[in-house]
């Protein structure tokens, strides 16, 4: 059997002692082949470590997408991209929307609910909703909003109504890929930051093709503007998308991809968390301890509502959680409950 190299072996020993990687040793990290034993020793130091970097606790979002259409920014990876979504235009109704949010936080064991738009949206509409699912939900349930480009002016407004962070990302090869200007991405990035909510960031949407060099160059930008949140999320097969003959990575490669993010923002003390997408149990073993459930329009489903086909609900993302060993949700800032409890007939 091959010797492993010591100098993957120095950087793995380094991560250990909480010393990020730097941005060549991710794209040597990022170029061991998938399946080998070098990559499973990547994937289990990440997980180890980012357990004890968290204490083994773990979180659960939820994210409702409000709305359907044609969206301007023509993602070549999205099922609403202007010019290929094969979706007719449709949007919840306050009232479906509440529901929703009482289907997300009865139980009070959502950290995050998030709501999202397309790209170009409706203000004023936003902030109504907004305020209406502050006064629905638990106090400690956090609002986060992913939407298009805003300003400093709304994000006071969106901060005023009962927003606490935004998901937002300049994605691999955006501009390219996509019509949206990376300068404007980086700029609202700049806002939330500069607004006090917590920013959520992803390496995303990855692909085939996508270089290491490109990954890491992507996923450093939340470390260094200081994301609340890391992830990384895998493109997905969408038929009829422009990107859909590029086919989609291995949820093996993305655990691998998920390590190397987890242990970069060993440089980042801002960070908290760090999200696998779509959820699954490699990930959650690689570093990851947040998944996400869904509900409503989503951007990589070819039906109008994901739950029940790609989205998951709360109760499947907890037991996802419990069967990947942690121990703990956080359910809110500075709230705790135990994992193990709600799954205490199977001991």
């Amino acid at each position: 059997m091959a010797t492993i190299d010591s100098r993957l072996l120095a950087i793995l020993d380094r991560a250990r002692e909480a010393k990020a990687p730097t941005k060549a040793e991710c794209i040597c990290l990022l170029e061991l082949p998938e399946t080998s034993l070098e990559a499973a020793l990547l994937r289990a130091t990440a997980d180890a470590t980012m357990r004890q970097r968290f204490g083994n606790e773990a979180i659960i979002l939820g994210q409702v997408g409000v709305e359907i259409a044609a969206c301007p920014a023509a993602c070549k990876f999205c099922s609403f991209g202007e010019g290929h979504t094969r979706f007719a235009p449709k949007v919840m109704t306050t009232a479906e929307i509440l529901q929703c949010a009482d289907a997300f936080t009865g139980s009070r064991e959502l950290y995050s609910l998030f709501l999202m738009t397309m790209h170009t949206f409706e203000f004023g509409r936003l902030l109504e909703t907004v305020r209406g699912v502050r006064e629905r939900i638990p106090a400690g349930t956090q609002i986060v909003v992913n939407i298009g480009d805003f300003d400093r002016a709304q994000a006071a407004e969106l901060r005023a109504a009962g927003v606490n962070g935004a998901y937002h990302v300049c994605r691999l090869r955006e501009g390219i890929d996509t019509k949206l200007d990376p300068e404007a991405r980086k700029q609202t990035i700049r806002v939330i930051r500069d607004s006090g909510m917590d920013w959520y960031y992803c390496c995303e949407p990855v692909g085939p093709e996508h270089t290491a060099e490109e990954l890491v160059e992507q996923m450093f930008l939340g470390i260094d503007y200081g994301c609340f949140q890391h992830a990384a999320m895998r493109r997905v097969y969408v038929p009829g998308s422009p990107l859909a003959d590029r086919g989609q990575i291995t949820e093996l490669r993305l655990g691998q991809v998920t390590a190397v993010v987890a242990l970069a923002t060993l440089a980042c003390p801002e960070t908290r968390n760090i999200a696998v997408h779509e959820p699954n149990l490699i990930g959650l073993t690689s570093g990851a301890n947040v998944v996400y459930a869904e509900k409503g329009a989503n951007p990589r489903d070819t039906e109008e509502d994901t739950n029940g086909h790609r989205g998951r609900d709360i109760a499947a993302c907890k037991t996802m959680l419990y069967e990947a060993g942690f121990g703990q949700l956080l359910t809110a800032p500075g709230r705790r409950q135990s994992l193990a409890d709600a799954f205490r007939c199977r001991n």
